[in-house]
């Protein structure tokens, strides 16, 4: 009976097995923007896999009924996700975002393909990581055709082909940052640990970004957060012998399949005094932290995001910069060891800045088949910056300067791709408020102003053939000052009152309270042309028309700029700037031994109504003796080089060569333009080891040579020698001697989520200054300095 119930049992199942019904299951995958077919897309329903043929179909036959998840991928998009449901034949039409992953990351990302003509550098994650501790201008200088203009040992800010300042545009995940960036001596406030990776564009053709970015573009962007459920974050402890320091940083990130995603983290860094190879650099410590929030959802065709950054900063200045009468300055500038050189301390006394700043930003985007990835941007700043003089009695605490800024910027832009051509097109807008807070009971050095700024672009790249691109932009701009400006009567009458009755509101004793209002028009464009007959040649070509604003710093200066240690004075008739640049860049490799890279980089920039910043004397005040600059407008020229020479040698040992030089000339009166890089270049030999956990050991020498092209500006000074008033001329011109440096950096993976590493900057400890450090009148350079750091990721 058993054997039949059985028997019965195995026949119906069979009938069962047989009956059940199956469907055809085909469709197409095609792009999301042309409805281009793509082909050798992988689709996935179930444990059954099919490839696109070159129609971008394809098919399944015999799918049992049931519910499946079907997954489509390609290469540079982000997979495709359904739910769908089999009772039916059914044909299904899947919409890819061909270029997703490029667009999604920035699009000038060194190593994507949708670069065209720019010129980009790129300073990865490991690097970062590896130089966790330094600031962003230290940290680009190892870029060839990147140096950093410096005031002490803690404030640097970055220099691209000769260009700083207001000439370069530095982008916080899109956030263009506004915090007083017309001051040498006002560093960037970031931190590099937010970051994934960061760009340097070189040159003035990123018009996306602004047109008075003559110098170039840094882009600092954060992760890309994957689409899964997972959480992820890294601490890392570093210890820092020159200085005493310690720094720590901590990241956690958490995400989920649907798009959604939080981050958080921050750092710290302590640094007490520096030294030099023979003394101790007295109140060179800071203090610096910073927080970062990140929350998000992004899907394929949409995305909104919040993003949150706070950095604070106290940074300690070279005691001695700081003097009170012709004999100190004197003195100080010869004193080997300076005057205050003292023992090591954590103490941070004046003079001092102390910075604070905040982000806020909203983000979204959202894409449409017709007119292509839609994005818009809002974000809010908040600037607040105290430079604190030598001062005695009731004011000792209070600072010398003290400004709030407030900034607003708005952008909408578009993104449309059809096969062979793009256009970018967008708008800005922006509103800034600064307030000088007269409590300082100091001469204003930047009035108080509201700034008015708008500005339109469009941007086409098109690819002519497989191996030509072509690109081209144009955008307007408009500036708007209004200003609240006290003069000295002597100073409004002999320069303003004539040609700018308009702005006279009221004379006070011996002050002029004028309400100047100034509008300026800029018009730029580029045009530039890609060359890549094959991957082991790339040849770009950009020519560049750029316009830019005098900034309040150049206008409207007027006073000592006590953390800078100099006297600045602006100048109200400033016109706008306008000039012409070309840059090439050519990139070769070439088979010798495991593959050599060769990178030439030459470029010209001529413009007219330069505004420079020179000095003019030394000025005795109530604060003490100070250097005197002025901004004055001229005809210049700038031209030079960048080299870069990747050699791979063996599997595991690599030879890096860079090199840069730089010639900028003051056409208007025929001398060389102040504070220009003296030539320079660097050698490595890299070893690395994949089996031996990813060790590697790098050696490396650095050599500036002294700079022989500099306007002379020396300066007459009266000081008493022996009891008598007596005539001296002060060299401020003549650059320091060049040198040559020795470093070292190693590491390796401890475990998988453990690793360790060394670096030893300034190896045999040589003395040096810098030409372009502003404070080289009167210390050396800091010497030997042991960074150790540790690393946990999970």
């Amino acid at each position: 009976m058993k054997l039949i119930y059985c028997l019965l049992l195995i026949f119906c199942g069979s009938v069962f097995t047989s009956a059940q019904k199956t469907y055809t299951v085909q469709g197409t995958v095609q792009d999301f923007h042309d409805k281009t077919m793509l082909e050798n897309a992988v689709v996935k329903i179930g444990n059954l896999t099919a490839k696109t043929d070159k129609r971008g179909v394809f098919s399944f036959n015999k799918v049992p009924a049931g519910k499946y998840t079907l997954i489509a991928k390609h290469p540079d998009c982000n997979d495709y996700t359904e739910n769908i449901g089999v009772d039916q034949d059914l044909h299904i039409t899947i919409t890819l975002e061909h270029h997703s992953n490029d667009i999604e990351t920035i699009t000038i990302h060194g190593n994507h393909k949708n670069n065209g003509s720019l010129v980009i550098k790129t300073v990865s994650k490991s690097d970062i990581e590896k130089n966790s501790t330094d600031n962003l201008g230290n940290l680009l200088s190892k870029i060839s055709g990147v140096t950093a203009l410096k005031t002490g040992n803690n404030i640097s800010k970055p220099v691209i082909h000769g260009l700083y300042g207001s000439r370069i545009s530095i982008l916080n995940n899109g956030v263009r940052l506004a915090e007083q960036e017309w001051g040498v001596e006002h560093a960037p406030n970031v931190d590099i640990n937010n970051f994934q990776h960061i760009d340097v564009i070189k040159g003035a053709s990123a018009l996306k970004y602004g047109g008075d970015a003559v110098g170039g573009v840094v882009v600092m962007e954060p992760e890309i957060f994957p689409k899964k459920d997972t959480i992820k974050g890294s601490v890392g402890l570093t210890g820092i012998s020159n200085g005493r320091g310690l720094g720590i940083d901590v990241d956690v990130a958490k995400t989920w399949k649907n798009g959604w995603a939080v981050k958080s983290g921050g750092s710290i860094k302590k640094l007490g005094d520096q030294s030099a190879p023979d003394y101790n650099l007295k109140n060179t410590g800071m203090d610096f932290s910073s927080f970062n929030f990140t929350v998000q959802n992004n899907t394929f065709d949409r995305g909104i995001s919040f993003d949150y950054y706070l950095t604070n900063q106290n940074i300690g200045i070279l005691r001695d910069s700081h003097v009170s009468t012709s004999e100190d300055y004197q003195r100080a500038m010869n004193a080997n060891p300076p005057v205050y050189s003292g023992k090591f301390s954590y103490d941070i006394d004046n003079p001092r800045q102390v910075i604070e700043h905040h982000i806020a930003k909203v983000s979204a985007f959202k894409r449409f088949e017709n007119i292509g990835k839609l994005s818009a941007t809002y974000s809010y700043q908040y600037n607040h910056r105290q430079e604190y003089d030598i001062r005695r009695g009731e004011l000792k605490d209070t600072p010398a300067l003290d400004l709030e800024l407030m900034t607003h910027q708005f952008n909408i832009n578009d993104l449309i791709e059809r096969g062979k051509w793009s256009l970018e097109t967008g708008i800005d807008a922006g509103f800034q408020n600064n307030y000088s807070d007269p409590a300082t009971k100091a001469r204003r050095l930047i009035p108080n102003y509201d700034k008015y700024s708008a500005g339109a672009y469009s941007i086409f790249k098109y690819k002519i053939s497989p191996e030509f691109n072509f690109e081209a932009g144009a955008r307007y701009d408009f500036t708007r000052y209004d200003v609240t400006k006290w003069y000295d009567v002597s100073d409004w009458e002999k320069s303003y009152a004539d040609t700018y009755p308009q702005f006279y509101v009221k004379t006070d004793q011996n002050r002029v309270l004028t309400r100047p209002q100034l509008n300026y028009n800029n018009i730029s464009f580029n045009a530039g042309l890609e060359y890549r007959p094959n991957a082991s040649f790339d040849l770009k070509f950009n020519y560049a028309k750029v316009g830019r604003a005098p900034n309040v710093a150049e206008l409207f200066s007027d006073g000592l700029h006590h953390s800078a240690g100099v006297i600045e004075t602006g100048d109200l008739s400033l016109k706008n700037e306008q000039g012409h640049q070309f840059n090439l860049n050519i990139d070769s490799k070439f088979n010798v031994l495991k593959g050599l890279n060769v990178s030439v980089n030459p470029y010209f920039f001529i413009t007219k109504n330069f505004i420079n910043e020179v000095p003019v004397g030394i000025k005795g005040t109530i604060r003490g003796v100070f250097q005197e600059w002025e901004y004055q407008q001229i005809d210049a020229k700038m031209y030079g080089v960048d080299l870069d020479v990747n050699w791979k040698l063996t599997d595991d040992l690599t030879y890096v060569g860079k090199g840069s030089y730089v010639y900028g000339q003051d056409d208007t009166n025929n001398e060389p333009l102040i504070l220009m890089m003296p030539p320079n270049f660097s050698n490595a030999l890299q070893f690395k080891k994949e089996k031996w956990n990813d060790f590697y050991f790098t050696v490396e020498n650095q050599t500036f040579l002294k700079q022989t092209r500099f306007p002379i500006r020396n300066v007459p000074l009266e000081l008493y020698e022996n009891g008598e008033l007596v005539d001296k001329t002060l060299d401020i011109s003549t650059p320091p001697n060049g040198y040559s440096l020795w470093n070292i950096q190693t590491g390796i993976n401890i475990s998988k989520n453990f690793s360790a590493g060394l670096i030893v900057n300034n190896l045999f400890n040589t003395s040096y200054r810098e030409y372009l450090n502003r404070l080289r009148f009167f210390a050396n350079e800091p010497g030997r300095n042991f960074i150790l750091s540790l690393r946990y990721k999970f």
